[in-house]
């Protein structure tokens, strides 16, 4: 298989791209990640999102210990080749690793002198019970 398609990527200094995962249907974001060429290659082949794990330094498939996965739906490449979309079908119902649906449930409330985050959305599932 030609890896030509991925030269178009504008990967980072660390070979990264960031990705947006975005639910089919809602269009809720639902997390942010960070992929390699590696990660990317093994997403097309599988059909579901596998991201680089900054902190562990190694490949992650979304969904390995939680069986959340993500279905990947399409791939998307913004205007200036610099931020991959990925359009997914979350199993589940949970991408965080919070136990909730996404990953953006704190909201800022106030102004720039006296704000804070609140959380605005619940946890589906206890993490403790998603995680062994």
């Amino acid at each position: 298989m030609s890896t030509q398609w991925r030269n178009k990527i504008k990967w980072d200094e660390h070979g990264l791209v960031p990705v947006i995962a975005q639910e089919v249907g809602t269009n809720t974001v639902l997390m942010f990640a960070w992929m390699n060429r590696d990660a990317l290659a093994k997403t097309v082949e599988l059909g579901e999102a596998v991201y680089w794990s900054r902190s562990r330094k190694k490949l992650w498939h979304k969904g390995e210990e939680s069986g959340h996965i993500q279905k990947v739906r399409e791939i998307r490449l913004d205007c200036d080749a610099d931020v991959i979309l990925l359009k997914i079908e979350q199993v589940g119902g949970i991408a965080c690793h919070t136990g909730r649906h996404h990953c953006f449930f704190q909201k800022f409330e106030g102004d720039a002198h006296d704000g804070e985050w609140e959380t605005v959305d619940p946890v589906l599932k206890d993490p403790e019970n998603i995680y062994k």
